[in-house]
This record gives C-alpha cells, sequence and structure tokens, in this order.
C-alpha cells in the first residue's frame, strides 16, 4: 500500500539539545499509526514538524506522494494536541462552526457536519453549552469533532482518551477504526500500551530523540518473545522433567513452561503425548507491548546496540 507520509532523516534541535536525531519512517495510507515514547522521547517534536508548526533542521516530510508543503497541506490534516486549544468562554455550537470554517468548510458544510457528529456521539444538547462548563470527557469527545469534522486525509491523536468513561472511550475507538476504513490515516500517540496493542498496526517508539523500534504490533511481539507457552493437562498437578523445558509457574494442572534451546514447542507437546497425558490447551505466551517499552526505554543504550528495526 502507498504511503501518505515519509519523514526522511528528521533532525530538531533546541539551543543545544537534540529533540530529534535522524528519524525515519513511513506511514501507509489508512493505517493506524501508533507514535510511542516516555516523556521527553521527542514525540511531540516530531508531531510539530508533521504538521508544520516546526520545521526541521534537516531532513525532510513527503506528504501524499510530494514534499511537504505546510501552507497547502495543513488543510488536509487534522490535529488534536494533547493540550486542549478550546476558546472557554465560547458556546460549542459555534465554536465548532467558526473553527470548520477556518479548515475550509462553506457555513453550509460547516452546519451539515457539526450537526452529523454531535448526533454521533450524542452531543445535540451540547449547542448553548460553553466549554468552560464541560467536564474533561465532554471536551474530548468536543474537540475530536473538531478534528475530524472536515474529513482530513490524515489525523493526529495526542492521548485521544484522556478523561473518557470506558463508554465513551470504546464510542471514539469505534469512531477511529471507521475513519480508518475510510481511507484516513490515523497517528495515534498515547502512553497507554494496552490501546496500542488494540487499536494499532504498525507502532515507532522513540527514546531520547531516537528511533528505536519500528515494526508492526505482531512482527514486534514476536521479536521480543522468550519461548514461553500455557499449558492445562487433565487431571495432573506435576508433569515430570524433560531436558526440552523448565516449568516456570504451576497452578494446580496449569503451568507456564520455558522451551530450552534446541528445543521447539513440538518436542514439548510430545514429551506430554508419550507420557499419556491429555493436553487441554497449550498456548504462547508472547510479552506485552508495555513489557517490551519498559524493557527498551529503560536500557536504551545497550537495546539500541543489540536489536535492530524492523524496517528502515
Amino acid at each position: 500500500m502507498a504511503s501518505i507520509l515519509e519523514l526522511h532523516h528528521l533532525q530538531k534541535f533546541y539551543a543545544t539539545q537534540k529533540a530529534v536525531s535522524d528519524i525515519s519512517f513511513n506511514i501507509e495510507q489508512g493505517s493506524i499509526f501508533g507514535l510511542l515514547g516516555p516523556n521527553g522521547a521527542g514525540k511531540t517534536t516530531l508531531l510539530r514538524m508533521i504538521t508544520g508548526i516546526f520545521y526541521p533542521d534537516n531532513g525532510h516530510i513527503m506528504f501524499d506522494g510530494r514534499r511537504f508543503d505546510p501552507i497547502n497541506d495543513i488543510i488536509k490534516i487534522g490535529y488534536m494536541p494533547e493540550e486542549r486549544g478550546l476558546y472557554k468562554k465560547m458556546k460549542i455550537g459555534e465554536q465548532a462552526l467558526y473553527l470548520a470554517q477556518l479548515k475550509g468548510l462553506s457555513k453550509a458544510e460547516a452546519m451539515e457536519k457539526i450537526k452529523f457528529w454531535f448526533k454521533r456521539l450524542e452531543m445535540e444538547s451540547w449547542w448553548n453549552k460553553k466549554v468552560e462548563d464541560l467536564s474533561k470527557g465532554m471536551s474530548q469527545k468536543l474537540q475530536f469533532v473538531i478534528t475530524v469534522l472536515h474529513e482530513p486525509k490524515l489525523i493526529i491523536l495526542d492521548e485521544p482518551f484522556s478523561g473518557l468513561d470506558p463508554v465513551n472511550a470504546n464510542l471514539i475507538k469505534d469512531e477511529i477504526y471507521g475513519l480508518a476504513q475510510r481511507g484516513c490515516t490515523i497517528i495515534f500517540s498515547t502512553h497507554r500500551m494496552e490501546q496500542v496493542e488494540e487499536i494499532c498496526d504498525h507502532i515507532v517508539l522513540v527514546n531520547l530523540g531516537e528511533k528505536i523500534l519500528d515494526g508492526t504490533v505482531g512482527d514486534i511481539k514476536q521479536q521480543f518473545k522468550e519461548n514461553k507457552f500455557s499449558i492445562k493437562l487433565k487431571g495432573i498437578s506435576a508433569p515430570s522433567n524433560s531436558q526440552a523445558f523448565d516449568i516456570l509457574d504451576q497452578k494446580v494442572n496449569a503451568f507456564t513452561v520455558k522451551i530450552n534451546e534446541g528445543f521447539s514447542s513440538n518436542d514439548v507437546l510430545q514429551h506430554f503425548i508419550q507420557q499419556g497425558v491429555v493436553i487441554e490447551s497449550f498456548n504462547e505466551i508472547l510479552p506485552s507491548l508495555n513489557d517490551i517499552f519498559i524493557c527498551l526505554v529503560e536500557g536504551t543504550k545497550s537495546v539500541t546496540r543489540a536489536f535492530q528495526p524492523l524496517t528502515e
């Protein structure tokens, strides 16, 4: 699939501080892409370069097949920053209408789309409320609507679920899926790794201004797996020993094992089959993105040498 966004060797400096150092990656059209990293990693600087707020000191950005032009291309981008940019004293309906027109919609088009989104997200009764009267979650829903109503090709969401209860978080999540299915590309930036695992197709992890991981969620979990498996055996409280594996944990007839070097999962299964044991379940245990994130961020200096990105 074609890339809608390509970052080529981006660098950005603040005085003597290096915020982004030689970062490159591509984002495919229609994908949900996770940009991850701890505080101070360089994520916000990257997002601000992608939106034209900052210019890179070195490198360049390709957007929709050509060199990124912030003046003309910004209308094709929707950006919801973590720091909200709403007018507190302004009525919600008037504010949505004003911002939609700033993004190129006529008043009639803006009204049509605002009414559609307000109805879809159960916000119709909010029209005459002021932003200062909204809860954090309500303000978050309004910011999301303002970000997407002009139907941008690229949507950037920085911590979009902050302040949302589980019902509204699921509502926004479903809308994100729907936007991607309709061809929008989503950049999703968050600290919540469980949301990334559930939502994103592809992720990039940055730390200290450098890219330290780049790949699909599935490939990354496979890359960092440790040959651990959960096994449930019928009527067995303690399996017999085997050179093929070590038992790491045991609960009644459920076990966690680690396959030793030189052996495979087939060797483990064959061991129990030969013992005449009934195997109720046998599942590989893959590391969570949260575990991988902590491992890489806490050991960045050594890990960046030990692990090469999955893609360039």
